[in-house]
């Protein structure tokens, strides 16, 4: 799609409810990250948020990286082989399932996203192993029962499930009570479970408020940038796993990992449900 008005951007504009007049967050995230499946309405918005953003390129990759460290984390030392994987993105590499059952062949995945044009890749994130099973699910993170409802066509909600929201939950604006969507989501599943999160940050870096109200003025759904302790409400009622809630680029790094001195990206943490 970054190839203008091509084949693929032809298919794109069939798909009910996608408009390419407005910029989207999963759109503009898939041109930070490098992708071509944007438009020029995302490319001048991602743009102009870059301009007032000095190194937002690597908060970006490195939320990735992050994305990548945590499952592999989950699916190789915690033992879990369930991931309900909420505001998926557009696909890319290392997707949650392939890390996932790389380290874990019979692992589960349920990606969710509401994004028409994730769902012209939903093929991408079906390819599972034969031991394994992958889904995709294509509803809000807003209406987490409907999200819970569908997911349970494929994991066993009786048993340990990894709840991903990386880079979504900022989406969702205080009014919609994002701490409530995510205590609704945990309460069903059982001890044992984890909770990962990634969440971009306004107590980091002086441009972020700028960087927001530049962005809010040109997408489709603002975002709601947050301070640590606002994220670590996210985690309420559960145990932080070690190094707790820090950036992303400092949560559990693979040695060569490269951050740039006085780099700051997302807070990020994973944590754990020991009791009911």
């Amino acid at each position: 799609m970054a190839e203008a008005e091509g084949g693929s951007s032809a298919r794109a504009e069939r798909i009910a409810g996608l408009d390419t007049s407005v910029a989207h967050p999963a759109r503009v995230y898939d041109y930070w990250l490098g992708g071509k499946d944007n438009f020029a309405v995302d490319r001048e918005a991602a743009e102009r948020v870059l301009a007032v953003t000095p190194g937002l390129r690597f908060r970006v990759h490195a939320n990735r990286a992050f994305l990548g460290r945590t499952t592999r984390y989950l699916a190789a030392e915690a033992g879990i082989r369930q991931f309900l994987d909420i505001g998926t993105g557009i696909p890319t590499g290392d997707n949650t399932h392939e890390v996932a059952q790389r380290a874990a062949p019979d692992a589960r995945v349920v990606y969710v996203d509401n994004d028409p044009i994730v769902l012209l890749h939903a093929q991408a994130l079906l390819r599972s192993t034969p031991q394994g099973a992958t889904d995709y699910i294509q509803a809000d993170l807003r209406d987490p029962g409907l999200i819970l409802d569908r997911a349970a066509a494929l994991l066993d909600f009786g048993q340990p499930v990894a709840v991903m929201l990386l880079g979504v939950l900022h989406l969702v604006s205080d009014s919609e009570d994002p701490w409530g969507i995510v205590a609704r989501l945990m309460a069903v599943t059982p001890v044992g479970s984890y909770l990962t999160i990634s969440h971009p940050a306004i107590d980091t870096h002086a441009a972020q408020a700028t960087a927001q109200r530049v962005y809010n003025e040109r997408v489709s759904t603002p975002q709601t940038l947050r301070t640590r302790d606002q994220v670590a409400r996210f985690f309420t009622g559960l145990e932080l796993v070690e190094p707790g809630l820090v950036q992303v680029h400092q949560w559990r790094p693979d040695p060569g990992d490269f951050a740039p001195e006085g780099v700051v990206s997302a807070h990020g943490g994973v944590a754990r449900k020991a009791s009911v």
